[in-house]
């Protein structure tokens, strides 16, 4: 890890539920304990469904170690806010990024490599490359 600081990873879904069941599998199959900061932010502040501009900033701040934050987002408006956030440019902390990635086997990717000391180039790439898996 970077200086011992480990990447910290921010889980979006338009769903309070699905954003903390992708956590905990994601943190359950890396076998990451609490080694690797990752927190959910899912649905609206009332607990409906949609994204929290709100809920995601104060999850990025909640991981954040200084090794820089991987932000994955389920489905279209997540990323909307997501980017918003980070043209504002002080909504989230310092490099945060918006990892391109599927939502689960992303997450997983994500906290698997965050739980081996890379960095946060590496942990993207890692994320992104779960596109590739393939299921037949």
């Amino acid at each position: 890890m970077p200086d011992g600081k480990p990447v910290g990873i921010v889980l979006v879904s338009h769903s309070a539920a699905v954003a903390a069941s992708v956590a905990e599998l994601a943190k359950g199959l890396a076998g990451a304990g609490a080694a690797v900061p990752v927190a959910p932010a899912g649905g609206t502040e009332d607990g409906g469904l949609g994204t929290s501009a709100e809920l995601i900033s104060a999850a990025a701040a909640s991981v954040d170690r200084g090794a820089g934050v991987a932000v994955l987002t389920d489905l279209g408006s997540a990323v909307l806010t997501v980017k918003a956030l980070l043209a504002e440019g002080d909504e989230l902390p310092p490099d945060t990024r918006l990892v391109d990635a599927p939502f689960v086997e992303g997450a997983v990717a994500a906290v698997v490599t965050a739980s081996t000391g890379a960095d946060l180039a590496a942990v993207a790439a890692a994320a992104s490359e779960a596109y590739l898996y393939r299921k037949e």
